[in-house]
């Protein structure tokens, strides 16, 4: 198990699909552990009855069935689902309507889904969802980006309360792969995932929502940072090096000719 997770953290993003059903082949007394454990590109389905689209992953799924949070129904249909309570399903559905709002402002359109669930300690569990594809709006729309993905993966613990307080833990995982194929830029292609956890103990005077809310933009801000620095920065950093700017060379002081 642990030589496969050390495979998945190494493997392309664009090829941990293709990895992990070999994986599963390959170690099926660990499937569970495997499908919980990485992260994979997020796929979306259409709720029938809002016609709404809401995001697939692990956290929604019972068998080879996944719940919409915009009906709270399994498609395909499954008897014996598993269902949250009344109450967490009543903030599973704020939820969903508060982050709607957050990625329209903070990604201009996409996919979010928000999932809740009991957990063992008394506490509950929310994953937190957000698809973005870049090809279809923005420099997509203008021909400069062929293909652009942006899966944001946020799972938040809720502890049970004590004297107003509750610890939260927060695991985020961005996967981001972008290519372009123009005549100014050539052929790019930029692939990668970073993941991130912090914990925190905070009042519940203003709600969940609210505390899981700021930490989510929170972190988010963090880890946008992190992959402009690592990934764009350094791929920026190394291309100026090996292929300095025109203007650059332009300026670049020449041997006097004999």
């Amino acid at each position: 198990m642990e030589a496969a997770m050390g495979l998945m953290r190494r493997i392309h993003p664009k090829q941990s699909e293709t990895a992990l059903s070999a994986l599963l082949s390959l170690l099926p007394h660990h499937s569970s552990d495997l499908l919980s454990q990485v992260d994979q590109p997020l796929q979306v389905l259409c709720d029938l009855e809002s016609g709404k689209e809401y995001i697939l992953c692990e956290y929604n799924r019972d068998a080879d069935s996944y719940r919409s949070p915009w009906s709270n129904k399994y498609y395909p249909p499954l008897e014996d689902a598993l269902y949250p309570s009344s109450e967490l399903r009543k903030l599973e559905v704020e939820a969903n309507e508060v982050f709607s709002i957050y990625r329209d402002q903070y990604y201009e359109g996409g996919i979010s889904s928000v999932y809740m669930w009991e957990d063992d300690n008394e506490g509950f569990v929310a994953c937190f969802l957000i698809k973005k594809d870049g090809s279809k709006t923005g420099q997509g729309r203008r021909g400069h980006l062929q293909e652009g993905a942006w899966d944001a993966i946020h799972v938040i613990e809720v502890g049970p309360e004590e004297e107003s307080i509750a610890h939260y833990c927060l695991t985020s995982t961005i996967m981001l792969s972008l290519t372009t194929n123009d005549e100014s830029s050539g052929t790019f292609s930029l692939s990668g995932s970073i993941r991130r956890q912090m914990s925190m103990d905070l009042s519940v005077a203003d709600g969940h929502l609210c505390n899981m809310g700021r930490m989510i933009e929170e972190m988010e801000g963090k880890l946008r940072n992190s992959l402009d620095q690592v990934y764009f920065g350094k791929t920026k950093e190394m291309v100026c090096t090996l292929r300095p700017p025109s203007e650059v060379v332009l300026r670049l002081p020449t041997a006097d000719m004999p």
